[in-house]
C-alpha cells in the first residue's frame, strides 16, 4: 500500500488563529499523513476546507470569561465590559506542492505554497456593566496571510519518514486597526474584529517523524513538532511570544477493494499547542498568562493510490484550554497529482 499524499496546510488558516490563538500555525488543519512527502515526483494540488466553532473563551485558570476590564493610559481609569462571543469561522486553502526528481542530502525535496481565504465571522455582544452598551458584528470573506515553505526535506525508509520543513508566513491578509472611544477610559486602539490577516511575518520550523510497523505502510504513527518565531505586529509595539506545537496521530489503511485499488483510512489524531514565551513590547498585555490548548479527534478518508487522489474528513475537539478560545475543528480536504 502507498502512504497518503503529503500535503499540509501548515496552518495557513491565519483567520482561525486570529480568534482561536495568536499565532499563524493551526495544528488541527492538516491530516495525519500529510507531513510525509508524496511518493512520486510531480506537481500536486490540494483544497482544504476548515471550520472552527466555539462559544467558549477561557482565562488563565481555564474558566469561562464573561467580562473584561479595559484600562486607560497610565492605568488611572478603567471600565468593565461584559462579553458574549460566538465564533463560526470558515477558511478555504488552495495549496500547491512541487516535488522534483532531484534530491538534497539524499532526501526528497519539495516546495510548498498556500494562500488563504477566510470568512472571519465574529458575532459579539459587548456591554458596559452600567448598561450603556457597545455592540459589534463583523463578517466577511477575504484574503488571509500566505504560507511559503521553500525547504521541505523528507528522508524515507521502509519503516520511517523523517522530515524537516522551514517556511514563513507573509502578511498578505486584510489587516486594519480601529480606534474606539471607550467611556471613562478614552481612545483605545485595537486590531479590527473582521481582520483575516494577523499583521506580522513569522518563521516556522517543523520536525517530523513517522513510524510504519509494516513495510507496506498500512499503519502510520505520526509525531511532529512545530516551532514559531514572530516579527513585530504592524501598527503596535508588540511581538507575539514563541509557540511550540506537538501533533500526534495513528492512521490505518483498510482495503475497500480486493485489489487494493481503493483504500479506506481510519485514524485518531490530536495536538498540544503551547505558548512558551511572553509577548513583548509596550502594547503587550498580561505577562505570564501564556496560551495552551489540547485537542483530540478522529479522521476518516478514501485514497486511490494509482491516481494519487486522497479525500479526508476530520473532527477534533479542544480541551484543557487556557487564555484563548476552546472550540471544535472540522476539516474536509481533497488532494491529487496534477
Amino acid at each position: 500500500m502507498r502512504r497518503g499524499l503529503g500535503f499540509v496546510v501548515m496552518a495557513m488558516i491565519t483567520a482561525a488563529t486570529a480568534y482561536a490563538q495568536s499565532d499563524h500555525y493551526t495544528p488541527g488543519a492538516f491530516n495525519i499523513r500529510d507531513l510525509a512527502l508524496p511518493p512520486v515526483p510531480g506537481l500536486y494540488g490540494a483544497v482544504y476546507n476548515y471550520g472552527y466553532l466555539t462559544n467558549d473563551l477561557k482565562d488563565s485558570n481555564g474558566d469561562q470569561v464573561n467580562s473584561v476590564t479595559i484600562t486607560g493610559p497610565g492605568g488611572r481609569l478603567s471600565t468593565t465590559i461584559n462579553v458574549k462571543t460566538k465564533v463560526d469561522l470558515y477558511a478555504l486553502i488552495p495549496a500547491v506542492i512541487w516535488v522534483p526528481k532531484a534530491k538534497i542530502l539524499d532526501a526528497t525535496y519539495a516546495l510548498f505554497v498556500a494562500p488563504t481565504f477566510a470568512n472571519a465571522s465574529l458575532s459579539a455582544s459587548l456591554s458596559r456593566v452600567d448598561g450603556a452598551g457597545l455592540n459589534a458584528a463583523k463578517a466577511q470573506f477575504n484574503v488571509g496571510d500566505t504560507f511559503v515553505a521553500p525547504l521541505w526535506l523528507d528522508w524515507s525508509g521502509k519503516h520511517y519518514d523523517i522530515g524537516l520543513n522551514y517556511g514563513f508566513y507573509i502578511p498578505t491578509g486584510k489587516y486594519t486597526i480601529n480606534t474606539y472611544n471607550v467611556p471613562i477610559v478614552g481612545p483605545v486602539r485595537v486590531a479590527a474584529a473582521d481582520n483575516v490577516g494577523l499583521g506580522f511575518w513569522e518563521n516556522q520550523t517543523q520536525y517530523i517523524y513517522y513510524y510504519y510497523p509494516w513495510a507496506d505502510k498500512r499503519m502510520a504513527i505520526q509525531n511532529a513538532l512545530t516551532w514559531e518565531i514572530d516579527e513585530k505586529t504592524r501598527g503596535f509595539d508588540l511581538t507575539q511570544g514563541q509557540y511550540v506545537t506537538w501533533n500526534w496521530g495513528v492512521s490505518e489503511y483498510l482495503p475497500l477493494k480486493k485489489d487494493q485499488s481503493v483504500l479506506g483510512e481510519l485514524g485518531a489524531a490530536g495536538y498540544g499547542n503551547f505558548q512558551v514565551s511572553d509577548n513583548t513590547g509596550t502594547d503587550a498585555r498580561n505577562p505570564g498568562n501564556l496560551e495552551r490548548a489540547f485537542a483530540a479527534g478522529v479522521q476518516v478518508g478514501v485514497t486511490i493510490p494509482k491516481k494519487l487522489i486522497v479525500f479526508n474528513f476530520k473532527w477534533m475537539h479542544e480541551f484543557e484550554v487556557v487564555n484563548r478560545f476552546e472550540g471544535t475543528v472540522l476539516t474536509l480536504s481533497l488532494t491529487a497529482r496534477l
